[in-house]
């Protein structure tokens, strides 16, 4: 070999080496670290942090949540009369509406009327015996109704009476009677002088037992209408008239 061709062969192999070094480096570079230098796509990110090319999921009003708590008084009485739970509301119908309305309620074994109203003590004085007997015998069957007899051409006193309902959460179908009170009609539909009075009405809509006070010698208590609500739930006969006991102040529209 040529002397001067001997003094240029180490640094052929130096620069040789050097090259094979910056080859190997680049080339042994691992995918992650490649990776960890660009950015994660938009979308979900995985237990790695590491995202994916999947979008987030869109939110429709099917993932909102109603708070169950909240009842508004924009939803009356349905077409059975009857009102959704935890509403107290207090919906006028004529008489003729309201027994309808009650042949309707097919889920109803037995239907309970209280005939009642602002300028009645007594009807207020017991009204909460009626409250509880929904609270005791609506899975059984019961379905409880409220009349309200208050005129309904005095405003003041419709609002007195659903203020009252409020009041005694009174969470259950709860009617204003829409007749005639200056003539009398309301009582006559009834076909009662006097109030509080009480209206028991089969699952057909007729009417099976009433309690008035009509009679001075023949008087009702709402125990013993607790009593008769309780048999004839369970399918038993129950007497063909009330019978004597603690007497219930009357009522009349006179006493207004």
């Amino acid at each position: 070999m040529p002397p001067h061709l001997a003094r240029l062969c180490p640094l052929v192999l130096a620069l040789a080496g050097i090259g094979c070094e910056v080859k190997d480096a680049t080339t042994d570079a691992s995918p992650a670290s490649t990776n960890s230098l660009q950015p994660a796509p938009a979308g979900n990110v995985d237990a790695r942090g590491v995202g994916d090319s999947r979008p987030e999921p869109a939110v429709t009003p099917k993932t909102l949540t109603a708070d169950p708590s909240i009842q508004t008084t924009s939803a009356v009485s349905d077409a059975t009369g009857q009102t959704p739970p935890g509403v107290v509301d207090l919906v006028p119908v004529k008489y003729e509406e309201m027994l309808s309305r009650i042949a309707a309620n097919k889920k109803a074994k037995l239907t309970l009327v209280d005939a009642w109203a602002t300028w009645c003590g007594p009807c207020k004085e017991n009204f909460p015996h009626v409250v509880e007997m929904h609270q005791k015998y609506a899975d059984k069957g019961l379905a409880v109704v409220s009349l309200s007899l208050d005129d309904r051409e005095e405003p003041n006193k419709v609002e007195e009476a659903k203020k009252f309902l409020r009041e005694s959460k009174a969470v259950f179908t709860n009617f204003l009677l829409d007749e005639d009170f200056g003539a009398g009609i309301g009582f006559e539909k009834l076909k009662v002088s006097g109030i509080p009075a009480v209206f028991l009405y089969g699952p057909d809509g007729k009417e099976v037992r009433r309690y008035t006070v009509d009679d001075p010698d023949n008087q009702f208590t709402y125990d013993q209408v607790e009593q008769d609500v309780v048999a004839l739930l369970a399918g038993k006969p129950v007497p063909q008239s009330p019978p004597g006991g603690v007497k219930v102040e009357v009522a009349k529209p006179s006493e207004k």
